[in-house]
């Protein structure tokens, strides 16, 4: 059975998204079956400043089961789907995340697609 794919332009996961400069958001859609992966980063605060969106995390990816909302498939926060691709961006600095990371949004967009590649075989195996 394929998975259908549709990247999206909203923030999948995360309260404070909207302030983030990287956001992924991929629906997967494989039957009745209905996931959303998504991916937040470089989170500005209100000092302007890039700062972690948890301890020294500055990049993850989170999948979740969709749930219908006025006409939209959005993740359902309350069922996380765990899987075995690496998941965030490390690091104590910001400055150390860019030297371990040369091009970290790039590292995020591979991170991202992982998941979703993997999220993808556990579904059905190919993409539409």
């Amino acid at each position: 059975m394929n998975v259908k794919r549709t990247e999206r332009g909203w923030i999948g996961h995360f309260i404070c998204g909207d302030r983030c400069k990287f956001r992924r958001n991929t629906l997967l859609e494989c039957g009745e079956k209905k996931v959303v992966i998504s991916t937040v980063g470089a989170f500005v605060s209100d000092t302007g400043r890039v700062e972690t969106i948890g301890v020294d995390r500055w990049f993850e990816t989170m999948a979740f089961n969709a749930k219908s909302n006025h006409g939209y498939w959005d993740a359902d926060v309350t069922e996380e789907i765990d899987f075995e691709s690496p998941w965030a961006l490390c690091a104590e600095t910001w400055e150390e995340l860019c030297t371990t990371y040369p091009q970290v949004d790039n590292s995020a967009n591979d991170m991202h697609e992982a998941v979703v590649a993997e999220l993808t075989q556990k579904l059905g195996g190919d993409t539409e």
